[in-house]
């Protein structure tokens, strides 16, 4: 895909990031006055993470554009900061958790949606914005996975740097819990304690197998352009 086309990509995808933002806060919830306000969910702190990492995208699009025929090392220097940036949030934030977040949620929503997303939501959060929440943070990353090549980092530091998140998340969770004595989720309410710790373990390895996936899946696409490109360029035999 063309340069130009993939930087209105993504500055419409960072758009509409902005959108559903904006549109979830001015809903008046309950939830939302309690302790930990949105940033209890973990589908908000996903939003979040894919608004800035997107963010991130456009402003080293735009940086690109800006120092292209540019002599300065300077800019290149801090291009290449940009970029290494972006490769990180995008290796070990965004595709992670974003894949998790929508294939956890509609999963649990499947099986009993009184679980995860009570029908008492739909009173507050019209289907566009659920799905916007839910559903297509997984196309939008996969688009953004198509379109750039991301330089991921070592496996051990990127699964590293996943578990800190994962469980930094679990520890914000329970803390929460001991404060207000609510659990986040309707679901963990239905969980004696040996089985919290083994939802807990299980949500961190799957996290991490998605960040797995996230790797395996960004070599594929790229070795694969890259034979292809290798192939164009080989002259043919007569």
């Amino acid at each position: 895909m063309a340069l130009v086309p993939c930087q209105v990509l993504r500055a419409a995808i960072l758009l509409s990031y902005c959108s559903i933002l904006c549109n979830y806060k001015a809903i008046d919830m309950p939830a939302h006055q309690t302790y930990g306000g949105s940033w209890k969910f973990l589908t908000f702190i996903d939003l979040v993470i894919q608004a800035v990492f997107f963010g991130i995208c456009v402003l080293t699009d735009l940086s690109s554009l800006l120092t292209k025929g540019n002599d300065s090392q300077e800019q290149e220097r801090q291009l290449k900061k940009l970029i290494s940036l972006r490769d990180w949030v995008m290796a070990v934030l965004a595709f992670p958790v974003g894949v998790f977040v929508v294939t956890m949620f509609w999963s649990i929503y499947i099986y009993d949606r009184e679980l995860v997303y009570p029908k008492l939501l739909d009173n507050f959060i019209p289907a566009w914005l659920n799905h916007g929440m839910h559903t297509t943070v997984l196309p939008f990353v996969l688009i953004e996975m198509r379109t750039t090549h991301h330089q991921y980092p070592s496996r051990s530091c990127g699964l590293a740097a996943v578990c800190t998140f994962a469980v930094g998340y679990i520890l914000w969770v329970c803390w929460i819990h001991h404060v207000t004595g609510v659990w986040v989720y309707p679901l963990l309410e239905h969980l004696s304690p040996g089985v919290k710790i083994i939802f807990f373990a299980a949500v961190t390895v799957i996290i991490n197998v998605f960040y797995l996936v996230g790797e395996v899946l960004n070599n594929y696409i790229w070795d694969t352009q890259k034979c292809i490109e290798e192939g164009k360029e080989k002259p043919k035999l007569d």
